[in-house]
């Protein structure tokens, strides 16, 4: 098999610059408001509690706009991402806003071995980071090995169930298509576009996903010496995942147009380290 790492850079190394420009990323209004937070993370905020002094990783940050504002709710932040186009645009950001924070380049599975293992009070996973993963046992384990005991995982994520949904047919149609669970083969994609808003055009197209139920997510964290705090599923995702069939549901946030009761498009999920 084409190394799935390889294949899924490009494409995070060629889209990372877009995503900075983008208007979605609201980079100009980090720079210019210290008291701004991205939309994901003002979603997040009610759920995530009194943040001052944790020592917290942001697994995936990508360019770092969640890191940063995770920072500014009071912790001391690293962020973690294997691109070093992303990185960079993190690090700009962090520059340009005088923000303390660290962003080392590693895959996600090798977070242990880059970071301090049991340092952290906090690890955060945010939306789109776990479809990238071919074994969740594996990314729990990780999680497991960075957090102190009594630390915290929190993570919002789309929800398996969306993942699982093909909205291309003519007829409308919304169909259960792609696996729900994780299989050892990934869901190969080609799309040239991304999720922001952008006028640039992109060569590499081509990513290898992988789903994970969110009985797995969980069998794996309990396995891995956790124990679930909280689980709450949304009806709503902080990108426009079904385009054409939603609707704004609040700052940042799309849900169906149609009957949003019928699909939930996120996942939060909470998390102690026993211990």
């Amino acid at each position: 098999m084409t190394d799935y790492r390889s294949v899924n850079r490009a494409s995070w190394d060629e889209r990372a610059p877009a995503h900075a420009k983008s208007p979605d990323y609201a980079l100009d209004r980090f720079l210019a408001d210290p008291g701004h937070l991205s939309e994901v993370v003002r979603f997040d905020q009610p759920r995530l509690g009194d943040l001052t002094g944790l020592r917290g990783v942001h697994l995936q940050c990508h360019i770092g706009t969640d890191t940063m504002s995770l920072h500014r709710l009071g912790a001391r932040m690293t962020g973690l991402d294997f691109s070093p186009t992303a990185l960079a645009e993190a690090r700009r950001l962090a520059a340009g806003t005088g923000a303390a924070v660290d962003f080392v380049e590693a895959d996600v599975y090798d977070a242990a071995a880059a970071l301090e293992p049991g340092g952290f009070d906090l690890v955060y996973t945010g939306i789109g980071a776990l479809c990238w993963l071919p074994d969740i046992r594996r990314w729990a384990s990780v999680v497991a090995a960075l957090l102190r005991p009594g630390g915290r995982l929190f993570l919002r994520e789309g929800h398996p169930m969306l993942f699982t949904v093909d909205d291309a047919r003519p007829d409308g149609l919304l169909t259960v298509e792609f696996p729900y669970f994780e299989r050892p083969e990934p869901t190969v994609f080609q799309a040239p576009g991304t999720y922001v808003t952008t006028e640039e055009t992109f060569t590499h197209n081509v990513t290898h996903e992988w789903n994970h139920g969110i009985g797995e997510v969980v069998t794996a964290l309990l396995d891995a010496g956790f124990e679930l705090t909280m689980l709450a599923e949304h009806d709503s995702a902080p990108w426009d995942a079904l385009p054409g069939r939603t609707e704004r549901a609040g700052p940042g946030e799309w849900r169906l147009a149609d009957r949003p009761w019928r699909l939930p498009q996120t996942y939060t999920l909470q998390a102690r380290l026993r211990g």
